[in-house]
C-alpha cells in the first residue's frame, strides 16, 4: 500500500519550474533512492514532498489525504526531512540539538519528558554520538555534524524519513554505518525512507526501489536491477559503465565508468 503519492506534480522555486507533471508513489515501509545528475530535480522533489516548497500544480497525497489538509504539526509527526546543507555553526550541545526533534510532540514550553529522553538516547546510540552528547555541535567535524542532523531526524519518530544526501561529508566506513542504521530502522520499525544519493552502488545495495531522474523528469523507476543498467546510466549520467552482479548482494555493482561518446551523451541542463 502506498503511503506517499505525487500526482501530476509540478514544482520549483517561485516562477522557475524544475519538475513538471511528475507521477510517482512510495510504498509503505519501503526504502527508495533517487539518483540523477546535479540540478535535475532530486532535491526539489524531496522538498516538495515535505511541503518545504509548495507544489505549483498537481497534488501530494499522504495516506490518501492531500498534504495541504494536514496542519504543520501533523506533518511533523508523520514526516521528517534532513536537508542537504543544514546549518553547521549552531552553538548548541549535541543533546540539545537532537532534542529539537521532539518538538512536534511537546505542548507549549514543557520540558523534555521521560519518553523524549528515551528517544533522544536511542537516536544518539544509533548514530554513534552518545559520547559526544554534551559537546558543542560547532566544534564537531563535518561527518560528526551530519550524524547529529540524522539523529535529530530519527528522534522525530515519524512514519516517513526524507533524507537529502545523508552520506555527505562521511568517509566510506561512516557512510555504511549510517546506511546500515537507516536500513535497520526501515526493516525493524517499518519506516518509509526516501533519500537522494550520488553513490549509485550504495543506492543499489540499500534500496528496494530506485528512481532515476534527469532534466526534472523521472527517467526510470523500479528495483535496482531494473534501473541500474548500462543504458539508464548512459542516458541519465552520460557515462559508459561496466556493471556486474555483486556476488553477495546479487545487486548491480558499477565497477568502472568512462564518459560516454560525446555524440550521444546526455547533458543535464536543469
Amino acid at each position: 500500500m502506498d503511503i506517499l503519492t505525487a500526482a501530476d506534480l509540478t514544482s520549483g522555486y517561485g516562477r522557475e519550474i524544475i519538475s513538471m507533471n511528475l507521477n510517482t508513489s512510495f510504498e509503505r515501509g519501503s526504502m527508495t533512492s533517487i539518483i540523477g545528475p546535479n540540478g535535475c530535480g532530486k532535491s526539489t522533489l524531496l522538498k516538495t514532498l515535505a511541503r518545504i516548497l509548495p507544489e505549483l500544480s498537481g497534488q501530494i497525497l499522504l495516506d490518501s489525504k492531500n498534504l495541504n489538509q494536514y496542519t504543520s504539526k501533523e506533518i511533523a509527526q508523520k514526516l521528517a526531512i534532513l536537508s542537504q546543507t543544514p546549518e553547521n555553526s549552531i552553538d548548541l550541545s549535541v543533546f540539545d540539538l537532537v532534542s529539537f526533534g521532539r518538538h512536534p510532540y511537546q505542548k507549549g514550553w514543557k520540558s523534555i519528558t521521560v519518553e523524549d529522553q528515551k528517544y533522544i538516547q536511542w537516536a544518539l546510540e544509533m548514530t554513534g554520538l552518545t559520547e559526544l552528547a554534551r559537546e558543542s555541535v560547532a566544534i564537531l567535524s563535518g561527518g560528526q555534524r551530519q550524524r547529529v542532523w540524522i539523529a535529530m531526524a530519527l528522534v522525530q519518530d515519524t512514519e516517513i524519513l526524507l533524507l537529502d544526501e545523508p552520506t555527505t561529508y562521511l568517509d566510506p566506513a561512516h557512510q555504511l554505518e549510517i546506511l546500515n542504521v537507516l536500513k535497520m530502522i526501515n526493516q525493524e520499525q517499518k519506516k518509509t525512507i526516501i533519500m537522494t544519493i550520488h553513490d549509485i552502488n550504495l543506492a543499489s545495495r540499500f534500496s528496494d526501489q530506485v528512481i532515476a531522474m534527469r532534466e526534472g523528469q523521472i527517467f526510470k523507476k523500479g528495483t535496482p536491477v531494473e534501473v541500474i543498467t548500462e543504458e539508464t546510466l548512459r542516458q541519465v549520467f552520460s557515462i559508459d559503465a561496466e556493471i556486474v552482479c555483486h556476488g553477495k548482494t546479487k545487486r548491480p555493482l558499477v565497477l568502472s565508468y568512462e564518459m560516454a561518446d560525446k555524440e550521444n551523451a546526455y547533458e543535464c541542463e536543469g
